[in-house]
């Protein structure tokens, strides 16, 4: 299985692509979609939607994983990542791969075994987890990679409780 995880952004909207095999995790492509900021908003969405549907295209994910939007002081700040993960939802639907989505908690917990991890922890994890020889630049790439590893972490679980007629 092919995981293309997202972390979208104005700026910059982190991806990475995680394979499981046989319990082993890797990497197989990580990168990201960087926009200026003295391009108008519908130009630099634009940029975002048609370079994560040529990384689809190329990589044929399973399924996408993204992180749920987290609200925080800044509303501004929070409106802008919303248009970034309303583009990067749109790629994935318009190219037909299913899309889970997770808390940054749930992240947290799945990469790193603890809720408050910061970023720092999180990037080490990745780092340990794909084997890489450098944790992930910029932040974005490696939060993208963890949400990956969240859903190839979780993916089994969610199956299991969602098989007809078990009960967890």
């Amino acid at each position: 299985m092919i995981v293309l995880g997202i972390d979208p952004g104005t700026a910059i909207t982190g991806y990475g692509l995680v394979r499981e095999e046989r319990g082993a995790l890797t990497c197989v492509r990580m990168g990201a979609v960087l926009t200026r900021s003295d391009v108008p908003l519908p130009a630099r969405l634009c940029k975002i939607y048609r370079e994560l549907c040529a990384v689809i295209a190329d990589s044929r994910p399973d399924c996408a994983s993204v992180e749920q939007l987290f609200f925080n002081t800044n509303a501004k700040s929070a409106l802008a990542v919303g248009h970034a993960r309303g583009v990067a939802l749109l790629a994935c639907a318009n190219s037909g791969i299913p899309v889970v989505e997770y808390t940054p908690l749930q992240v947290k917990l799945a990469v790193s075994g603890y809720g408050r991890a910061d970023k720092k922890q999180i990037q080490s994890m990745v780092k340990l987890l794909l084997r890489l020889d450098a944790e992930p630049r910029p932040d974005d790439v490696a939060d993208a990679l963890a949400i990956a590893i969240c859903h190839l972490n979780s993916a089994p679980y969610q199956a299991y409780a969602n098989r007809d007629g078990d009960q967890v």
